[in-house]
């Protein structure tokens, strides 16, 4: 008689290396959503134009500490890679008041685009995000392949990225 310890066992594995890949697909989301921005200095943009370039999404809020430690490496990263095709832009929170995201663009310099998301629709769109920093990492495809919550790893950003730009000289 068969013993059915390795059927048992193979399905499990597959089961596993099911749930693992679709554990990392960021909130069910494959490509980046067509959705129009509002940027604060009074541009719309589609995230859908940007297709050919790497973007980094960026949900964030005025009131969150973690964000506000964010934007100078996000800034040093813009001003980095920017030029080889890197695309940032910074979704604020629909909470936060516009006055707020303004002067914070202002005080912190923010090179890259800032969208105002006052119907929570862009968030909507990214599968509900409410927590910040919520970063979404698109491939120049337009495919959403990597989600961060909280404090980004700078260090493994930056190598993710550099696989996505064009080889520099």
């Amino acid at each position: 008689m068969k013993h059915p310890l390795p059927g048992i066992i193979l399905l499990v594995v597959i089961l596993l290396l099911a749930i693992g890949y679709y554990g990392f697909k960021p909130n069910g989301l494959q490509t980046v959503p067509d959705i129009n921005l509002s940027i604060v200095d009074g541009r719309t943009l589609n995230l859908k134009q940007l297709n050919g370039h790497p973007v980094l999404v960026v949900f964030w809020a005025t009131s969150c500490p973690g964000c506000i430690r964010e934007i100078p490496h996000l800034i040093e990263l813009y001003h980095d890679l920017a030029p080889r095709g890197l695309e940032i832009v910074a979704i604020a929170m629909a909470y936060d008041p516009p006055n707020r995201v303004m002067d914070m663009r202002q005080r912190k310099q923010i090179p890259y685009p800032i969208a105002l998301d006052i119907q929570g629709e862009v968030a909507s769109a990214f599968g509900d995000v409410h927590q910040t920093p919520n970063t979404f990492l698109i491939d120049p495809q337009g495919q959403i392949v990597k989600q961060f919550i909280g404090r980004l790893d700078m260090a493994q950003l930056r190598t993710d990225l550099y696989s996505m730009l064009p080889k520099g000289d």
